[in-house]
Formats: structure tokens, C-alpha cells, sequence
């Protein structure tokens, strides 16, 4: 089984800090509403959780040049 490494750091209320073995990101909003995640390899997520067992992630990868 391999090791992996993933934290979590709350810098302010609503901001979010996550750090694993290879980037990391910095993700904005809380439980409710929307969340907005940036990545350090540039891919952008926006996700929303519905009532029930529904949600909505919509994801952008960075343009390579």
C-alpha cells in the first residue's frame, strides 16, 4: 500500500489552504453556496452541493502553450 500525504490548513474563515505531496491549492467558500478551487498546476474548480445526494463540479484545466 503506498504513503500518501494530504493536509488541510484553515488560514481564514472560508479560506482553506490544501497541501499534498505534489501541489497545492487554495480553496474559497464554505458547506454552503459555491466553492472555488485554484490550483498551483493552474486547474480551476467550481462545485456546489444541492440538497439530497445531488451536486454540480465543473472543472478547467490550464491551456498549455
Amino acid at each position: 500500500m503506498p504513503l500518501t500525504f494530504r493536509k488541510s490548513f484553515q488560514l481564514l474563515p472560508g479560506v482553506r489552504l490544501n497541501i499534498n505531496r505534489r501541489s497545492w491549492s487554495i480553496t474559497t467558500g464554505g458547506k454552503r453556496g459555491p466553492r472555488h478551487t485554484h490550483g498551483s498546476t493552474g486547474r480551476r474548480t467550481t462545485s456546489v452541493d444541492l440538497p439530497g445526494p445531488f451536486g454540480w463540479r465543473r472543472t478547467r484545466s490550464a491551456r498549455r502553450r
